[in-house]
């Protein structure tokens, strides 16, 4: 069985219900800067092979290499983030607003726009002194001031500052702006006379600054990082006396880390994935082997997912990439656009395990966790939920109408396998060198990215010239995006372990009864409802440090607690009425939401079977490290 080719509407952005909306090009003048970035990506991941050949092939590393890559990337983040508010496409929550009146939710939408740019025009200074701190430092290798990297983060807060200010003053809503100034003005006046006060509670000043202020702010759609960078700049002013300058560093170092230098090379994998066809070719492959067989076309989707999950790194790419090409024949069959939209959106959930997801990559980061552990341990999880939702399927399929369905000849199999077989080694390549200890995350997304352009051109048509340049600057608009979340939520972790959150959450965590036990469905709680709320990878930064102790105190192994965690908030990243994750999947479908929330109940309470199944047996996260 060969399925028909058919492309996503428009371009994949980072922004809640409207994921997929056309990039919009704000201003016209920031094309340098767009070009700037697209430069700064490819001198990085060339600095990275050129490691990787200089460190393997000639046994004599690039003393430099890792310094070029980390000033290209931290460049490349703060452009990318700028070029994200340029373009609109900072992910926020998007759920709230619609259900308020429309003069409410404009106004609710132009405050927080004008709260945005009094962050960035306060963090401004802020940053242009950290890079001249900076300047008193110097780099071992090349022996350059630190300030030539420091300075990307001045670059980009000025580069947003005025996007945002611009993007405001183009609302025209005079007497919004005014009005939220002037109660801004007015609040902050009464927070600094009442700081003493405020400063005299102690850490009821966590759930007020980083849990209630923030709350709102979401609610209002302020973009995700700057709800956190906001919740932050607002409790290190009013309830504490650290200085904001620290809130600076936190930010370079939650966005700078040499680990997260593959979150850009694995969405630029993503990219090409989908430019070149790659992924339509697994997909057609798997139909002509499956689709004869009653639920075949389920079994086609969630091995999809599974498989290009394992290329591109992105959920939201994998269900582009797979939903056009099988949807059409599903729907031939009797399949209703809402349950298989369910089964996209769930299949999506599995499939965020598989390596290389660039969640266990940043969970690695910032926890401490062994990549190659989670990349070892991803597939199988996977597998684990895989089965789960295929059962629930084929229950669900007994009723399928499979007349006029055939078993496809030999030689089509035959075919299609050989035409995906270039694209089907690349995520077996990926788990075995980063698991197999070979080379790093870093490394092995440079060397994909290689493989499968090389492969696209010479196999799957290639792509064009224009297109390569498309790709390069969303690459780093969704990358700057991802980055600047990281950095604001590292600052707001690092506020609430300073407060003694942590020390005083492990004291009541351990006096539970219950042991370990009761601490993992506390945290799959906790984690489903981050998951709804924030989506992955800010939760993952925000509690990675504080619960990851806990756990090893009780005696769960990292790797157990890790899949655990990530499999939770994945559910509820797919999880209505909130979770993002399930508008996306709708949007790519073109299926209104309330139709599919009626449907998608039965399959994720069969993966929360499968998460169950995983918290209790630690074999399933073990068994193969």
């Amino acid at each position: 069985m060969q399925l028909t080719d058919t492309q996503p509407q428009g371009e994949l952005a980072l922004g809640g219900i409207e994921a997929l909306a056309e990039p919009k090009r704000a201003e016209r003048w920031m094309r340098p800067v767009e070009i700037a970035a697209a430069a700064l990506l490819v001198v990085m991941i060339v600095t990275v092979l050129a490691n990787v050949f200089f460190r393997y092939v000639l046994t004599k590393p690039l003393i430099w290499g890792d310094e070029v890559a980390s000033i290209s990337f931290i460049w490349m983040a703060m452009l990318g983030a700028a070029l994200a508010v340029d373009r609109h496409e900072h992910m926020r929550l998007t759920v709230v607003l619609p259900l308020l009146p429309p003069r409410l939710a404009r106004v609710a939408e132009v405050a927080g726009q004008v709260l945005v740019c009094l962050l960035l025009l306060r963090l401004l200074p802020v940053a242009v002194e950290y890079a001249y701190e900076e300047s008193y430092v110097t780099s071992p290798a090349l022996g350059l001031p630190m300030s030539w990297r420091a300075s990307a983060l001045p670059a980009g807060i000025g580069l947003m500052s005025v996007l945002a200010v611009l993007s405001l003053l183009r609302t025209r809503e005079w007497r919004i702006i005014a009005a939220t100034l002037a109660v801004t003005a007015a609040a902050v006046a009464l927070l600094w006379f009442a700081k003493p006060a405020l400063l005299s509670m102690g850490n009821w000043n966590l759930p007020i600054w980083l849990g209630l202020l923030v709350a709102v702010l979401l609610c209002i759609g302020v973009p995700i990082a700057f709800c956190f960078a906001l919740g932050t700049l607002a409790y290190l002013t009013f309830a504490s006396h650290a200085p904001i300058f620290v809130m600076m560093g936190r930010i370079d170092e939650g966005m700078s880390s040499l680990i997260l230098l593959s979150v850009p090379v694995f969405v630029l994998l993503g990219c090409i994935l989908d430019a070149t066809g790659m992924g339509r070719a697994i997909v057609n492959f798997l139909a002509s082997l499956l689709g004869h067989v009653k639920a075949g076309m389920s079994y086609v989707l969630l091995g999809s997912m599974f498989l290009v999950s394992g290329i591109s790194g992105s959920k939201v790419s994998d269900m582009a990439t797979v939903a056009p090409a099988l949807f059409p024949e599903m729907r031939r069959r009797g399949h209703s656009a809402p349950e298989m939209t369910a089964l996209l959106a769930t299949g999506a959930a599995m499939a965020d395990t598989v390596p290389p997801s660039i969640v266990l990559i940043v969970l690695g980061s910032v926890a401490g966790v062994s990549i190659a552990g989670l990349f070892t341990s991803g597939f199988v999880i996977a597998m684990v939920l895989l089965v789960v939702l295929a059962v629930l399927a084929r229950w669900k399929a007994r009723a399928e109408d499979m007349s006029g369905v055939s078993r496809s000849a030999l030689p089509l199999i035959g075919k299609t396998a050989l035409i995906a077989a270039p694209a089907l080694v690349l995520p077996f390549m990926i788990r075995s060198l980063v698991g197999g200890g070979v080379a790093t995350a870093t490394e092995v997304s440079t060397i994909a990215v290689v493989y499968a352009f090389v492969i696209g051109v010479v196999l799957y048509g290639g792509i064009p010239v224009r297109r390569l340049g498309t790709m390069l600057v969303e690459t780093a608009a969704m990358s700057g995006a991802i980055l600047l979340i990281l950095g604001a939520a590292s600052a707001m972790a690092w506020a609430l372990t300073q407060s003694g959150f942590a020390r005083d959450l492990m004291a009541v965590v351990t006096g539970l009864p219950g042991g370990w036990l009761v601490f993992m469905l506390a945290s799959i709680l906790i984690f489903l409802i981050l998951g709804c709320v924030l989506e992955g990878l800010p939760a993952i930064v925000l509690l990675a440090p504080i619960m990851f102790p806990i756990a090893r105190g009780l005696g769960i192994h990292d790797i157990h607690y890790a899949m655990v965690i990530v499999t939770a908030m994945n559910i509820g990243l797919m999880a209505p009425p909130i979770g993002i994750g399930f508008y996306i999947a709708c949007k790519i479908a073109n299926v209104p939401a309330d139709q599919v929330m009626r449907r998608i109940w039965p399959y994720l309470a069969a993966l929360l079977v499968g998460l169950l199944a995983i918290a209790a047996v630690p074999a399933f996260s073990t068994a193969l490290l």
